[in-house]
């Protein structure tokens, strides 16, 4: 097929977002247990809370909104006296994020052909930005749709918490755009929008992602080719109970993904062992 457009997600479709929370979040928990002398059990379900509050796993200052841990820390914050589990945790998230292989070639490649690519995201701006600033894709990508940041501690605002240089934030070479608050996929609104906007037809376009109910799901709700990244596949695994024992989403949520397995799920045009099949399925 000639696409003209990629819109593509980025959490385990990119790179291994799941390895990467994993990874470095349960480093972060092994630690505040060795620091606090609290089991797991007693801490995962405060994180979920807090998590729950904010709308987002990966919120900064979960550990200064636990009420176990701000007893523990007082008069100081939690994050000050813990702040060991705060290191682990970005010493793990720097040295674990990467693009999977074959990645940047090929959008570097899809790109050169003149094929527009378009990311598109539920995951929240800030740590978006960070990723995609890491992995070096500022650029090879036009424009990227994420949730906006949310749940900031109480009393404070973004610009507050940003204490870097103002060159630190943000993309130089990527469009960034913000998806209205509460925004979930399989939603169509926002890749409609999207067509709308490059003025693409959907039989000219391709979108790709990991998941089969929110991202093929919605592709073919809209007509547009689907490509599903069956590599990027994470439920499955035991290491997502974690997640799921501290995730934002509400129990119904849980339920729901539990219930909806492979069987019932949206069938995509394409199945990609890998990113750079998308080539192939592209023509270039």
């Amino acid at each position: 097929m000639a696409t003209k457009l990629i819109v593509t997600d980025l959490d385990n479709t990119l790179w291994d977002w799941f390895h990467v929370w994993y990874a470095s979040f349960s480093a972060m928990l092994t630690k505040l247990e060795d620091l606090t002398g609290l089991p797991a059990e007693d801490l995962e379900p405060e994180m979920r809370m807090v998590h729950q509050r904010v709308g987002t796993t990966e919120y900064t200052f979960v550990l200064d909104e636990m009420p176990c841990l701000v007893e523990r820390a007082w008069p100081r914050r939690p994050s000050e006296v813990f702040a060991e589990a705060l290191a682990v945790r970005a010493r793990v998230r720097r040295a674990e994020t990467r693009l999977y292989d074959g990645v940047f070639d090929t959008l570097r490649r899809l790109s050169s052909a003149g094929v527009r690519v378009v990311a598109f995201t539920e995951s929240n701006a800030y740590w978006t930005e960070w990723r995609i600033r890491k992995t070096g894709l500022d650029g090879l990508i036009n424009v990227l749709f994420s949730a906006p940041d949310q749940g900031f501690p109480e009393g404070m605002s973004r610009d507050e918490l940003r204490t870097n240089e103002p060159s630190s934030y943000g993309l130089k070479d990527t469009e960034h755009r913000t998806t209205p608050p509460g925004y979930l996929k399989p939603d169509p609104t926002i890749l409609t929008s999207i067509l709308d906007d490059c003025d693409i037809a959907p039989s000219d376009a391709l979108f790709v992602g990991d998941s089969l109910i929110k991202d093929i799901g919605m592709a073919n709700g809209v007509g547009v080719p689907s490509a599903h990244a069956a590599y990027g596949v994470a439920v499955a695994k035991p290491e997502y109970e974690l997640l799921r024992r501290v995730t934002h989403w509400s129990d119904a949520d849980v339920e729901r993904e539990r219930v909806l397995g492979a069987a019932n799920a949206p069938h995509p045009t394409y199945v990609l062992a890998e990113y750079s099949d998308l080539l192939g399925v592209c023509g270039v």
